[in-house]
């Protein structure tokens, strides 16, 4: 080959090398027209594992193996020596001259498909005095390599090195995206197993709700939650993620309220690097994560207006810029927001937007407290006792006394779906083994502090302190018959020491025993 052949050959090679970042298909290109110049039926990328004294093939082009050929082929520990000496010397390429090379068994020939005489090139890969593979070329026939077939195998060891090297990294980077996806299903079954994928009360209270769950769903339109807090907003907005074509997408949460105004739009929108005193790397925010997803903003009523102004351009025109960026980056969300406030109010007194009230008030849903629905409490008190049993590694579940879930049902439950898992979970606590009666949980005294909240907003006289503990402690008395001490006793039911009773109801005027009792209660 004269000079001008040699480049014309090195450039046509490296072209069809670099044609593909799939490696197998590059590989098969360069095979197609190298076997033009070097007499070759088998090319392959390989990795030798020292410590198992194995080959695993990276890519393979020519002569189709046998179905069902093994990736991984052993080498014989006869040839380990001599293979480690070729590696470490600064030999490039080795013509291995045939029949049988001590270092390759015929056995591992013969599981690629190659059968009789063969000749074998060997080019070690380096890059950066790296050793990262090697390449086989793999002949028909006795002594078919000459130096000359040597040399322009060589001039190629740069390019087959890089391209080896990147092959490598983005196996690496595949497996790493496979491992992140198996986390991520990993970690959705273990959310739907502890939460589980039925909303309680789906057919009763919250029916009119899902409803209009299942016909918001499969749309991208904006959705907007308005109810009290800890009627489960969240869970709805989840609902309507797991029920829409972007459920395999990212579902991410944004507590508008519970993040600084001086970090606001680099959580939302990302950073560049330097940007800001530490921002010492490139932030992605919220809307850029929740691409080809739901973005779920929950108290969107917090949000300060320029925040507002913001979050209206990235509504109309699905684009948003990094802090201390200068170019738009596209993004494919759908916005569920969520507030307990009075929207409508607060634009009226201008702490809200009208063009960004327009814009999220779409498909308003308004879900009713617990107290409108009052239906579905026994179903959620079972869920919230199955749920944290599992949580607290109880090994069976407490059963509930008679009366119960009657009790809760007569509270009205200001906290709404919040309180009563709270609720339900000290039960757990106080009581690990049960019955779970709730009388200390959901004492009178809670109710009469309620209500006398709620009447000192009408200027009514407030109940003092003592007179409220005066009055739980008759109502004890009076479901202990008078009894203090001992099984079903007024102390039990209070849950505190008897003596402590006694004192207590001595700096209360409260007389002792039955009789005294009964001639108190009815004076």
């Amino acid at each position: 080959m004269t000079d001008w052949d040699v480049n014309l050959f090195f450039r046509e090679a490296t072209l069809r090398l670099c044609s593909s970042l799939d490696i197998k298909t590059a590989l098969k290109r360069c095979y197609e027209y190298i076997r033009q110049f070097i007499p070759v039926v088998q090319m392959s990328l390989h990795i030798k594992d020292s410590d198992l004294n194995v080959l695993q093939f990276v890519a393979l082009a020519g002569a189709d193996p046998p179905e069902g050929y093994e990736q991984v082929v052993p080498l014989p520990e006869a040839g380990r020596m001599e293979w480690e000496a070729f590696l470490k010397s600064e030999e490039v390429v080795r013509i291995v001259d045939q029949p049988t090379p001590k270092w390759v068994f015929r056995e591992s020939l013969e599981r690629l498909g190659l059968k009789g005489d063969v000749s074998l090139m060997t080019m070690v890969l380096k890059l950066e005095g790296n050793q990262i593979g090697s390449l086989g070329l793999i002949a028909d026939g006795s002594n078919r390599y000459t130096d000359e077939h040597a040399r322009l195998l060589r001039l190629l060891h740069e390019p087959f090195a890089i391209a080896m090297a990147n092959a490598l990294k983005h196996q690496e980077v595949v497996r790493f995206k496979q491992m992140l996806a198996d986390d991520n299903r990993y970690l959705l079954n273990e959310l739907r197993s502890v939460s589980g994928e039925e909303i309680v009360g789906s057919d009763f209270g919250l029916q009119a709700v899902m409803k209009m769950v299942e016909q918001v769903s499969p749309l991208d339109s904006p959705v907007l939650l308005l109810g009290e807090t800890g009627t489960g907003k969240e869970v709805i907005a989840n609902a309507i993620h797991s029920a829409s074509p972007r459920k395999e997408g990212p579902f991410i949460k944004v507590n508008c309220g519970a993040i600084p105004e001086t970090l606001l739009d680099s959580e939302l929108f990302g950073h560049e690097k330097g940007a800001f005193t530490g921002s010492i790397a490139q932030k992605r925010g919220r809307f850029e994560r929740a691409d080809k997803g739901t973005i779920f903003l929950d108290e969107i009523g917090e949000l300060p207006l320029q925040a507002q102004v913001r979050l209206l351009h990235v509504l109309q025109n699905k684009q948003i810029e990094r802090v201390g960026g200068t170019r738009s980056i596209p993004v494919d969300i759908r916005v569920i927001s969520a507030t307990h406030r009075n929207l409508e109010e607060m634009v009226a007194t201008g702490r809200f937007r009208e063009d960004l009230w327009f814009r999220l008030n779409v498909f308003p849903i308004i879900i009713p407290p617990l107290r409108q629905r009052k239906g579905d409490i026994p179903a959620l008190v079972h869920h919230f006792i199955h749920r944290k049993s599992m949580e607290l590694k109880l090994e069976e579940r407490p059963a509930l006394a008679p009366g119960a879930v009657n009790r809760l049902i007569n509270y009205d439950w200001p906290g709404n779906v919040r309180e009563l898992e709270n609720t339900v979970e000290r039960a757990l606590i106080h009581h690990r083994h049960g019955p779970l009666s709730f009388e200390m949980l959901l004492p009178p005294v809670v109710s009469e502090y309620c209500g006398a909240v709620r009447h000192s907003s009408e200027d009514r006289p407030l109940a003092s302190l003592k007179e409220i503990n005066a009055r739980h402690i008759r109502q004890a008395l009076e479901k202990a018959g008078g009894k203090i001490n001992g099984p079903g006793g007024a102390a039990q039911i209070l849950n505190i020491h008897p003596n402590t009773l006694r004192k207590r109801m001595d700096k209360l005027g409260i007389a002792y025993g039955r009789k005294s009792w009964r001639r108190d209660s009815v004076d």
